[in-house]
Parts: C-alpha cells; structure tokens; sequence
C-alpha cells in the first residue's frame, strides 16, 4: 500500500463503527494511508478495523475508544496519534445520529439536547483538538458530512437540521482559521482545509436488503461518500476549504 494516493497519510475517523466510518476506514487503507478510526462502540469498532485490515493488509489501521463528548479525552486521542504517527493529516466527522417528529407541532425538545451532543458537540471538540495538527500538515483535511435539510429544514426535521447547520457553522468557522493561518505563513490562502460533504441521506448493502423494493431516490451509497472522502485530499486546500461539497442535488 505504500504508493496509494494517501501513502503516508496518517488520518483519524470520528464515528468509524457504522456503516459510513467501515466504508471510510476500507477506502482510506486502500488509498494507502494510516488510519485509526474512533467510535464509543468498542465491539462495533474492531468489527470495521478488522475489516479494513484484512481487506488491505499492507495498510496500518487501529481504533480507540474515544469519547468524544468530552474535550480533554478528545484532545488526548488527538495527542496520542501525533505523538504515535509523527503527525496528523486529517479528521473525518462520521458521527451521526436522527430524530424527527411527525409534524413541526410534535417536535420533541429531548430529540435537541440529544442531537446537540451527537451532531455538534463532537465536531466542536474534534475540530478543538486536531486544529493545530492539521494546520501543521502540508496535507491536513476536516470533512464533515453534512445533510441537504441543513440548509432546507423541513417541518419534522427541526431539531436534526438546525443541529446540522449549526455544526457546518462551526466548520465554516474553522476554515476561517485555516485561511487566515495559510495568509499568516505566506501563502495565498489556506494551506490546509474543512469542508463539508453534503448528503440527503446516506444507503449502505444492508438497508437494501432488508427494503429490496425502495429506490432510495438521492441517497449516497456510503462506498460513493467514501470515494468523495478520499477525493477531498486529492483537490487543492483552497479548492474545498469553506466549501460545502453537494453529493447530492441542491434543495
């Protein structure tokens, strides 16, 4: 694996348990670099850091339990792959999590205090404690994937896409600082980047299979999201800081 398109690449996955971060975890060990996949399901993790592994054996990838919902443990897994692997390259945000309601009435405030945490509270303390690394990094990246309902909430969506556009806020701002940092050290721009990705929902074999019938109409296979994780490295920091990537058709 050592002339992938990440060869040397050493790149942290938020939220590698699920059917996204297993998908990211195998494309990123495919293109070449060093993963290490984070999820606050110990069982669920080994299951996508043994997958990747024996799917690509050349390839070094590891998980942690981390809880993300505490900053100074995030800072410490962030520490610690610095300190592990030399540097850091990049942060994926796969962590996830839905709720709805019926109708914009029936909205329940629990689903928000829920969803703070899940949806923002993670980005704030991964993008806190990687920052510093990935602007270090001649290659750094911060993608998080976002929902189309961000920017188009629909009645029973409210507390999950006002958590989405807070959380794509909170990157924008990051990006900012990678901006500003790449202008302080004499380049034009940023030098590293956060973008976002931008689904409607997001399908995977499983969920075929249990509904053989739906069509999923505008739903990105998380293979395709994977591919689209890769491809963030592969474009110019400046092309994709601040930018929300649409994988999906605009609302």
């Amino acid at each position: 694996m050592g002339n992938g398109a990440l060869s040397g690449a050493v790149i942290a996955v938020a939220g590698a348990g699920g059917p996204a971060g297993r998908a990211a975890l195998l494309r990123l060990a495919e293109a070449g670099a060093t993963v290490i996949g984070a999820d606050n399901d110990p069982e669920r993790l080994a299951e996508a850091v043994d997958a990747a592994r024996y799917a690509h054996g050349g390839s070094t990838v590891v998980g942690d339990t981390v809880d993300l919902l505490d900053l100074q443990s995030t800072r410490d897994w962030a520490e610690r792959i610095e300190k592990d692997f030399g540097h850091v390259d990049g942060l994926v945000h796969l962590v996830g999590g839905w709720r709805g309601s019926e109708t914009f009435t029936k909205t329940v405030l629990d689903d928000w205090d829920l969803l703070e945490l899940l949806l923002i509270r993670t980005v704030q303390h991964t993008t806190l404690a990687f920052h510093e690394a990935l602007q270090k990094s001649e290659r750094g990246r911060y993608v998080l994937i976002s929902a189309a309902g961000a920017s188009k909430p629909t009645a029973g969506n409210a507390a999950y896409s006002a958590a989405k556009a807070a959380a794509e806020a909170w990157t924008l701002a990051m990006a900012d600082y990678f901006r500003k940092a790449g202008i302080a050290e004499g380049a034009d721009g940023a030098t590293s980047a956060a973008a976002i990705l931008v689904v409607k929902a997001l399908v995977h074999d499983a969920m075929r299979a249990e509904r053989p019938n739906a069509k999923f109409a505008g739903f990105t296979d998380v293979k395709d999201l994977a591919e689209s994780i890769v491809d963030v490295w592969d474009r110019p920091a400046g092309e994709v800081n601040g930018n929300r990537l649409w994988l999906t058709e605009k609302p």
